[in-house]
C-alpha cells in the first residue's frame, strides 16, 4: 500500500517540487496544502503517514500546526522545513515534537533518506499499534467489531491498567462477566486470582460470611475459621455480579472495604487489610433504587468511579455473524460435533430478531441448532426461532388486512413493511442512513423520503 504524505508550504512551487521528488522515488502519494488551516482541514478528512511542514507561513505557522497536529493526531510523524542554517528553529522543532528537520534548499539524496526514515518510523508505530490491538483481542473473551463494541473495548483498555472501581451495566446476557474478566486479564493483577461472586444466588445471611470469612465460634456450627472471598482475592480482583440485589447491611460493609481496604471477619475483633480490585455489575437502574431508598447513594458513587455500559445485541446486529462463528466453534468442540455452519436463510433470520435475551439467547439458539441439525449446515427447521418478516406476517394477518378498505389496508401494509424492512437495515448500520441506503440498493434521498413518509426515526437505532 502506498504511503500518504501531506506537504504543507505556502510556496506552491516548493510543494510541487516535493511532490515531483518524492512520488517517483518512494512510490508514495503526496497531497499538497498551502496553509496551516488547509492542512488541518485535509487531516480531518483522510489519514496520512507523514506530514512535511514549512515553519514560516502566513497565518498559522509551522510551529502552531505542529502543536495542533500533536494534540489531535499524537501518532502522526511530522518533519519540519526551514531556510538553510537556522539551527535554533531545528532545535525548537525537535523539542516541540517534530521527528526531524530539513533545511532548504535541500539535496535530493538527503531528503529522500530522511523521509524514508520518517516513513519507517510511522510504519513501526502503526505495526506496534496493530499488534497491541491483536494481543488485546486475543486476551479479550468479548467479541465484536461494531462501533458500539469498539467503545467498550476502548473503555476496558482505559481502565485495565488502573485500580479504580468499575461498575458494568447492561441487560442480562450482554457479557458483563466477560467484561470483568477482560479487565482483570489486561490488568497488572492478571497473575493473581479473579474471584466471581453471583450475589443473587447467595442468601444475605450467608453472603456476609462468604465475603468476609468468620472465626471459629462466631455462630452455631462455626467449628473452624473460614477464609472469606476478599481474602482469597488478595492482590487480585473480586467481581460482584448483580450487586443491585444485595441488602443495605452488606452495602455498608462493602463501602468500608472500598474506602479503607479493610475487612472484619465475623466473630473477630481485629480488622484485616486486603489489596483487592473491585468490579461490580448490575442489570438494574441503581439510581432508581437510590430514589426508592433501596441502595445507598454513597456506595453507588464509590462503585461507579468508572462505568461501562454494554450495548444490547439488538443495537449491534452487525456483530451477529462473527458471534455465531465463534459460538459454533466453541460448542461444536464441547459437544464433540463436526464444525457446523449456518445457512443464509438462518443468518438472515437471526439478523432480524429482537434478541431480548441478548448474546445468551443467541447462544442457546445455536446450541439447539447444533444438536438438531443432521448435516453440517444448520437450517431453518433446526432452530427454535420464528420468521417474523413482513412477508410471513402478512400471510398470518391477511384476514385482519382484508377486513379494511383497500386504500386503508394498503397503507397499513406499507407502513408495517417499511418499518420492519427499513428498521432492520438501520439496526444493521446503527442508524446510519447512508449505509442503510446502500443495503437497500437505493439513493440516500429516496430512502429519507420513504422514512419521512412512514415515520421511521433513525435515532431509535443508534
Amino acid at each position: 500500500m502506498k504511503a500518504n504524505i501531506l506537504v504543507v508550504d505556502d510556496e506552491k512551487d516548493m510543494t510541487r517540487l516535493l511532490q515531483r521528488t518524492l512520488e517517483p522515488e518512494l512510490s508514495c502519494r503526496v497531497t499538497m496544502a498551502f496553509s496551516g488551516e488547509m492542512a488541518l482541514n485535509i487531516l480531518g478528512q483522510a489519514s496520512f503517514d507523514l506530514v512535511i511542514c514549512d515553519i514560516k507561513m502566513p497565518g498559522m505557522d509551522g510551529f502552531e500546526l505542529l502543536e495542533r497536529t500533536r494534540e489531535e493526531y499524537p501518532d502522526l510523524t511530522v518533519v519540519m522545513l526551514s531556510a538553510f542554517g537556522n539551527i535554533e528553529s531545528a532545535v525548537s522543532a525537535i523539542k516541540k515534537g517534530a521527528y526531524d528537520f530539513i533545511s532548504k534548499p535541500f539535496e535530493q539524496d538527503e531528503i529522500i533518506f530522511k523521509i524514508q526514515n520518517a516513513l519507517e518510523r510511522s510504519r513501526l508505530l502503526h505495526e506496534n499499534k496493530r499488534l497491541l490491538k491483536e494481543r488485546q483481542r486475543e486476551i479479550l473473551p468479548l467479541i465484536g467489531k461494531s462501533e458500539a463494541m469498539e467503545k467498550v473495548f476502548e473503555k476496558i483498555s482505559l481502565v485495565a491498567e488502573s485500580d479504580v472501581t468499575v461498575l458494568i451495566t447492561g441487560e442480562s446476557g450482554t457479557g458483563k462477566d466477560l467484561t470483568a474478566r477482560s479487565i482483570h486479564s489486561l490488568s497488572p493483577r492478571n497473575n493473581n486470582s479473579f474471584i466471581p461472586v453471583n450475589c443473587p444466588t447467595i442468601p444475605e445471611h450467608i453472603l456476609e460470611s462468604e465475603l468476609f470469612g468468620y472465626k471459629k465460634g462466631a455462630f452455631t456450627n462455626a467449628y473452624r475459621d473460614k477464609t472469606g472471598l476478599f481474602q482469597a482475592a488478595d492482590k487480585g480482583t473480586i467481581f460482584l455480579d448483580e450487586i443491585g440485589d444485595i441488602g443495605p447491611s452488606i452495602q455498608t460493609k462493602l463501602l468500608r472495604v472500598i474506602q479503607e481496604k479493610e475487612i472484619k471477619p465475623l466473630g473477630d475483633t481485629k480488622v484485616e487489610t486486603v489489596d483487592v480490585r473491585i468490579i461490580a455489575s448490575t442489570n438494574q437502574d441503581l439510581k432508581q433504587k437510590i430514589a426508592q431508598k433501596e441502595f445507598r447513594e454513597d456506595f453507588f458513587y464509590r462503585l461507579s468511579v468508572i462505568s461501562i455500559e454494554l450495548p444490547p445485541l439488538r443495537d449491534r446486529i452487525t456483530d451477529i455473524p462473527i458471534l455465531c462463528e465463534a459460538l459454533l466453534v466453541k460448542h461444536c468442540e464441547k459437544m464433540n460435533k463436526p464444525l457446523k455452519t449456518i445457512s443464509e436463510e438462518v443468518m438472515d433470520l437471526l439478523m432480524k430478531q429482537p434478541w431480548t435475551g441478548n448474546v445468551r439467547e443467541l447462544e442457546n439458539v445455536l446450541i439447539h441448532g447444533i444438536l438438531y441439525s443432521k448435516g453440517n449446515i444448520i437450517g431453518l427447521s433446526d432452530i427454535p426461532v420464528k420468521d417474523v418478516s413482513p412477508k410471513k406476517r402478512s400471510k398470518e394477518e391477511g384476514s385482519h388486512h382484508t377486513s379494511l378498505a383497500y386504500r386503508e389496508a394498503k397503507e397499513k401494509f406499507l407502513y408495517e413493511f417499511n418499518h420492519d424492512y427499513i428498521g432492520a437495515k438501520l439496526s444493521m448500520t446503527q442508524g446510519n442512513i447512508t449505509q442503510a441506503a446502500k443495503l437497500c440498493h437505493m439513493d440516500r434521498q429516496a430512502l429519507q423520503q420513504i422514512m419521512k413518509r412512514y415515520g421511521v426515526d433513525p435515532d431509535h437505532f443508534r
